[in-house]
């Protein structure tokens, strides 16, 4: 469009001017739907070249630094709770009137706070005062880890004559957890519970027990957390992978995981030794869609190589939905009745935004 002088433009008419604005106002819609596919290029060119290249996520939801975490949580003015929001109950909408039966799964204790005759007559006079209904309120403590020896008595016999001689008999006594340990069932879960539940490192459990009076060296809750795992859990995983390879469908995954010193002992040239390593876990489960019993179970293994799954679902006869991981596909040729299916979410991935298409939309 040719450049107007004021002069110029004052001297068009109402309805050039209208033309000219409409005009202007079409090519102006044009330069903005071109700019923002230009734009779109750049963010896609961008991130194809300099962005991340995994679906590891920067935060995840509901996760913050456990550096300021009570700083970012703090509000002065948020209200105090009542009684009732923190008992929890069993999981049921709580009542009007129902506190008794709410807190009937949590110990009580009675605290009376009374007033004598004598203090009555001391502050009131002598007949000049009446007892009113007594107030009624709650409060809840909490109580520190308690720990407690037990000391076990067994009784021994031996035989002396008759048919039992030279022969021992024990009293009844609960069976060890593990062989000549000290470890009960409590205290190992205790354990587990703050390492892989609460995500807290050995160190602080160690020095949680020391501050607690109670001596347990990190080294020994290690041996003991695999110990416990190899004795109790290693059948219950087994088990379990059986039943989830009777399912139709499986769905499998993959993710790095930064190990500590974990070379393979027979394999020489493993020079995976390296603190912060990066290692593999997969993942195995059953089907969002299936009605039974869910199972999820991990496996951790050194390497991305494609025997790992090979073994896994060596006599799986079914359909494993993965990503487009090359590792998955190659089993359907070296396994019979395996089937691989792919994941609509990374479909996406592999669609090209050409320039032409671009232009056209």
């Amino acid at each position: 469009m040719a450049k107007y002088s004021a002069e110029e433009l004052n001297s068009l008419s109402s309805g050039q001017l209208v033309s000219m604005v409409l005009s202007l106002q079409d090519q102006v819609e044009k330069m903005n739907h071109n700019f923002e596919a230009l734009i779109e290029q750049i963010r896609l060119a961008d991130q194809q070249r300099f962005g991340r290249h995994t679906e590891r996520l920067d935060e995840i939801s509901g996760q913050m630094s456990l550096f300021n975490e009570v700083e970012a949580y703090a509000d002065d003015s948020g209200p105090e709770p009542f009684a009732e929001e923190v008992i929890c109950t069993s999981g049921k909408k709580k009542k009007t009137g129902k506190r008794e039966e709410d807190f009937k799964d949590l110990p009580h204790e009675e605290h009376s706070h009374l007033l004598s005759d004598e203090q009555l007559d001391e502050h009131f006079g002598r007949g000049c005062w009446r007892r009113m209904k007594q107030e009624k309120f709650i409060r809840v403590r909490c109580q520190p880890s308690v720990y407690t020896v037990e000391n076990h008595t067994v009784d021994v016999a031996v035989g002396t004559g008759g048919d039992h001689q030279d022969e021992f008999l024990r009293g009844d006594r609960p069976a060890d957890l593990l062989r000549n340990s000290i470890l009960t069932p409590s205290l190992m879960a205790a354990i587990y519970n703050s390492k892989y539940l609460n995500h807290q490192p050995l160190y602080r459990i160690e020095n949680q027990f020391r501050m607690d009076g109670v001596n347990i060296s990190r080294q020994t809750m290690a041996n003991w957390c695999i110990r416990v795992a190899q004795k109790y859990l290693d059948p219950l995983y087994e088990r379990l992978r059986e039943e989830l390879l009777k399912r139709p469908v499986t769905q499998a995954d993959e993710t790095p995981v930064q190990v500590i010193h974990d070379n393979d002992p027979e394999d020489p040239s493993d020079h995976k030794g390296a603190a912060g390593h990066k290692n593999w876990m997969w993942v195995h489960r059953t089907s969002e869609l299936d009605t039974s019993p869910p199972i999820i179970l991990y496996e951790y293994q050194r390497t991305r190589h494609h025997k790992h799954p090979l073994e896994y679902y060596r006599n799986y006869k079914g359909i494993v939905m993965t990503d487009g991981l090359q590792q998955y596909h190659m089993l359907e040729d070296l396994l019979d009745g395996f089937i691989n299916a792919n994941c609509w979410t990374h479909y996406s991935r592999s669609i090209v935004i050409t320039d032409e298409m671009m232009k056209s939309a």
